[in-house]
């Protein structure tokens, strides 16, 4: 009988967990900086706060069931609804705003794996509700440049919109909220050909020459704050859109003073979900291809939709696997240090025990240790230890130990030194 990994998982070894677990304490360093605090959800949910998020239709996409007592649940697709929901039961009535937090965990999606898309996969992200925009926009921008920047991506590309623009053109022109669901999700595929035959082909869904050119226009008004010219000039005739372009020139003053240069406008951004309400933001890395979208922000009115006050809330999650993906592209592979600080070879079973006392002083005393225990041969003690690259080793034999001192090697320069058994954690935590 053979077993095998469930189809879209995998398996993560010792290397490559310790990478990711340097990222993931990259990450947390900068978003504790910015004074947010890690929150934790279950990993499966309701059935009905994903739809009522995002619509039936996106059951066919989760992994869903019913329990033992025939309640319809689903493992979580995404971390968004469910801190929403937190927020909603633990939080709302009971916490001074702006609220921080942060969160970092395991999601499922049932889809085709291909690529840079798994169906068990990791979010790293945020929510900043409560604050005042577009400065705390400019903030969780900031925080998601310097979190990206840390891990040395250097070649991210943050591309900026406000969703204002656009729903303003589609209430002047009277635009139904189901046509507007629909050409939103449209711009958000990024697909230029599909856009055009949505909007000028035998059966257009908007019904308005005026309104498709301009769409058609301003979704290709991408570059940096000297475009914002003639985004003013295409929306001139139109006073809905103009207050949301405001915003959006005091965003980039903002922008500045937080100190974030490398950004993008682009008008094409369009964040396809109806709770977004403001600016948004997708950041792209090149090198990765097809799969280049690392993350996906904005701003958005969830918890007002699971029936909630209206609170204004910013946020964003970054594609934790396609993060160690663009920081393998991008960076240079290093060769990792050892997992210990210290190897202890007792050389003759009468030392075991002495040899096991003092590795457990080492453990206590915050050194990472491990000892023999396979009474392996001298030889294949060292070989051992090479083979860990382990930078020091403490040879234990009995004539040392009558003398109450122990061999510390250094398994790089190869030199060796007695050491008073009473002195051996002070020795080892100096060098």
């Amino acid at each position: 009988m053979e077993f095998t990994r469930p189809r879209g998982t995998r398996d993560f070894l010792f290397d490559e967990m310790r990478q990711r677990k340097k990222a993931e304490s990259t990450l947390r360093n900068i978003f504790e900086n910015y004074g947010y605090q890690e929150i934790k959800t279950p990993l499966f949910e309701e059935l009905k706060l994903f739809t009522t998020k995002s619509g039936e239709e996106i059951v066919n996409q989760l992994y869903n069931f019913k329990d033992k007592s025939d309640r319809e649940l689903t493992l979580r697709p995404e971390i968004t609804a469910p801190v929403a929901r937190l927020y909603l039961n633990e939080l709302e009535k009971t916490s001074t705003k702006p609220i921080k937090l942060y969160y970092y965990g395991s999601c499922f999606r049932y889809e085709r794996p291909q690529k840079g898309r798994f169906r068990q996969f990791w979010q790293f992200g945020c929510e900043l509700i409560g604050a005042k925009t577009p400065q705390g926009e400019a903030e969780v921008i900031a925080l998601c440049t310097d979190a990206i920047n840390a891990l040395g991506i250097t070649t991210a590309d943050v591309n900026v919109n406000h969703l204002g623009i656009i729903r303003g053109l589609f209430k002047h022109f009277d635009i139904s909220t189901e046509t507007q669901r629909e050409i939103m999700v449209v711009i958000d595929k990024g697909d230029k050909d599909l856009l055009i035959e949505s909007l000028s082909g035998d059966e257009p869904v908007i019904d308005n020459d005026e309104l498709n050119q301009i769409l058609l226009k301003l979704i290709d008004m991408v570059g940096d704050k000297s475009i914002i010219g003639d985004v003013e000039e295409l929306i001139a005739p139109y006073d809905e859109p103009k207050e949301a372009l405001e915003e959006l020139k005091e965003l980039i003053s903002l922008l500045e003073a937080f100190d974030v240069e490398n950004y993008t406008l682009n008008l094409g951004v369009a964040r396809g979900l109806d709770y977004y309400t403001g600016i948004v933001f997708e950041i792209y890395v090149p090198e990765l291809g097809a799969q280049k979208q690392i993350c996906g922000g904005g701003s958005y009115s969830l918890v007002k939709l699971f029936g909630g006050q209206e609170v204004e809330s910013t946020g964003f999650a970054l594609g934790f696997d396609r993060l160690m993906n663009a920081i393998e592209e991008l960076t240079d592979a290093e060769e990792l240090p050892s997992h210990l600080d210290v190897y202890v070879a007792p050389i003759s079973d009468s030392v075991r025990p002495k040899a096991y006392e003092i590795t457990q002083t080492l453990r206590k005393n915050n050194l990472k240790v491990d000892v023999d225990l396979n009474g392996k041969k001298f030889k294949k003690l060292m070989n051992h230890a090479d083979k860990i690259k382990v930078p020091k080793m403490v040879i234990i034999g009995e004539k040392d130990l009558e003398e109450g001192k122990v061999t510390v090697k250094d398994m790089v320069s190869g030199d060796q030194e007695l050491i008073d058994i009473d002195n051996i954690t002070e020795y080892l935590k100096e060098e």
